[in-house]
């Protein structure tokens, strides 16, 4: 459901940002780093400042404005 979105956004970003599927069944060790224990899970990681988690199926607006917050923030 999510990773449509994912792909959408990948290609509006462009090289401002990059997006990773990772599956946590594959890649238990990663998941369990991050603390991901649902799907879907969905974590930023800013060039500076600290990572920040969201837990659950997200709008593509919503992912946006989270993107601005927290990754591309002006």
């Amino acid at each position: 459901m999510v990773a449509p979105i994912l792909e959408e956004l990948a290609e509006e970003y462009g090289d401002k940002l990059t997006i990773y599927k990772v599956n946590t069944e594959e890649e238990q060790e990663l998941a369990s780093v991050f603390g991901i224990r649902s799907i879907p899970s969905i974590l930023f990681v800013p060039m500076n400042g600290q990572p920040q988690m969201a837990v659950g199926a997200m709008s593509k607006v919503d992912l946006k404005k989270a993107i601005q917050q927290v990754l591309l923030p002006e």
